[in-house]
């Protein structure tokens, strides 16, 4: 770990000398900076908020159907037709029967009992929106961990391109001197021919280097909405509990685990509603109608009150059926919530063992590099005394820049299992990470909407005005 944060503050000087040059920018941006536009600017964060406010709305839904329903009817009729008849003296009477009228009337229900069908709907539609908030935050650290994945590979990759880029000038130098020893006889053709094919080896893997920088930025614009600037080291680890003290937290915590649980309380919910759909059902019934013949003066109003029993007798067994569907159903989350158990919890060792293993190697990297520097050094002064050949120097340079290489993806990749243990216990958030950022509320679009106002209600115009704040973003 020492080792590891020697090797940040080395980083942390280049870039504080990077930063003071003319054209570069006033401040290097910090991996803070990095995870906050990435939470502000993520498209995949406001589908999911746009998904919960869907779930939200079946809340409202069938809190209105608990409510009086009131609609109205017009329509204008045109009948014709004719009829015949026969009276008492046997002469047929031919009548035609041509009427216009107009209707136009208003329905009210309400309902009144139903056997708790509804509500258990509504109750389901509520244990939905709680796995669907929890859905979200499953997204959030997936946000968060790409972004951080991002600014750590864009550091490795222009830690490669300098690497590259000083082994070319390197062997160019070695190129060059080869060349001037090979004029006084000191060395061979083949010594030069060497040194070509060492530069021509360097400088296609500072091509490679340059192209997966590259791609790095476009994953880094992808993922945090902005081109990478200067970027500032990481900051140090944070300190990390018991590998059985975060796999208890993660097993009561995660997200993904009260998603799961969720959505088993739903089903199970499910179940007695489709149990209640065979209960009686009684609405309360008011009808008001205005009947006008437009082709008299004749009309009449019509106004009823009345209750209304209903209930299923027999459907070819579709309620057994649906009762059936959904304990399956309920069975089926019961065993994806035993499977997400599993799967966080080994996901907690998976990240822990990682995490050793990235600081394990990350020492070794540094020991590997010593001794590589001592090596070069002590072969290229043997070469210069004939001692050693420009072969020999060739590996024990490639061997010098493969050490430094594997430091720096060893750097990068004990943050990445840094950040995969955070995602594994539930905590890589902007509210665990203290971002600083205006997190988004779950529970105010759904208290707004949770019982349903109508649009020209206080709360209706207030939600309208939360409305188009969202369209603006």
């Amino acid at each position: 770990m020492v080792d590891m944060m020697k090797a940040w503050r080395r980083a942390a000087v280049v870039g504080l000398l990077a930063s003071a040059v003319a054209w570069g920018p006033a401040r290097a941006e910090t991996l803070a900076d990095a995870l906050v536009s990435a939470y502000n600017t993520s498209g995949l964060l406001d589908q999911n908020r746009a998904l919960l406010r869907a779930a939200d709305e079946d809340v409202a839904f069938l809190a209105a159907a608990l409510k009086p329903i009131l609609d109205y009817s017009a329509d204008v009729t045109r009948s014709v037709g004719n009829s015949r008849s026969t009276g008492f003296s046997g002469v047929s009477v031919n009548n035609d029967l041509e009427a216009t009228s107009a209707f136009v009337g208003l329905v009210g229900q309400l309902l009144l009992f139903d056997g708790g069908e509804t509500q258990f709907a509504r109750e389901a539609a509520k244990e939905a929106v709680l796995a669907t908030r929890q859905q979200l935050i499953s997204a959030e650290q997936n946000v968060l961990l790409r972004a951080g994945i991002a600014y750590l590979n864009v550091i490795a990759f222009r830690e490669f391109v300098a690497l590259n880029q000083n082994s070319v000038s390197l062997l160019e130098q070695e190129l060059q001197a080869a060349r001037d020893r090979f004029e006084v006889g000191e060395v061979t053709r083949t010594d030069v021919a060497q040194a070509e094919s060492g530069l021509a080896a360097a400088q296609s893997d500072l091509v490679q280097a340059q192209g997966d920088l590259q791609q790095a930025i476009e994953e880094y614009r992808s993922a945090v909405g902005r081109t990478p600037g200067t970027l500032s080291p990481p900051p140090p680890l944070p300190a990390t509990v018991p590998l059985e003290t975060a796999r208890a937290q993660a097993l009561q915590s995660h997200p993904d685990l009260l998603a799961a649980q969720h959505q088993v309380a739903a089903a199970e919910l499910t179940i007695l509603q489709e149990e209640a759909s065979v209960n009686p059902r009684v609405t309360a019934d008011a009808r008001l109608g205005y009947n006008n013949d437009l082709d008299s003066s004749d009309f009449s109003r019509l106004g009823s009150v009345g209750i209304v029993l209903s209930g299923p007798i027999y459907r070819g067994g579709a309620i057994s059926s649906n009762i059936r569907r959904a304990m399956a159903f309920r069975d089926a989350e019961r065993g994806n919530l035993l499977e997400v158990q599993r799967t966080i919890s080994q996901n907690v060792g998976n990240a822990y063992a990682q995490l050793a293993a990235q600081r394990a190697s990350l020492a070794a990297s540094e020991e590997r590099i010593q001794a590589a520097r001592i090596a070069f050094e002590g072969v290229r002064e043997e070469a210069t005394l004939g001692a050693r050949t420009t072969l020999d120097v060739l590996d024990a340079e490639q061997e010098l820049l493969d050490a430094e290489t594997a430091r720096i993806s060893d750097e990068a990749n004990l943050y990445v299992a840094a950040f995969q243990v955070l995602q594994s216990t539930g905590r890589l958030t902007a509210q665990q990470l203290n971002l600083g950022v205006q997190s988004y509320d779950p529970t105010a679009y759904y208290n707004l909407v949770k019982e349903a106002p109508t649009a020209r209600s206080p709360q209706g115009q207030q939600l309208d005005r939360v409305l188009k704040s969202l369209q603006k973003q």
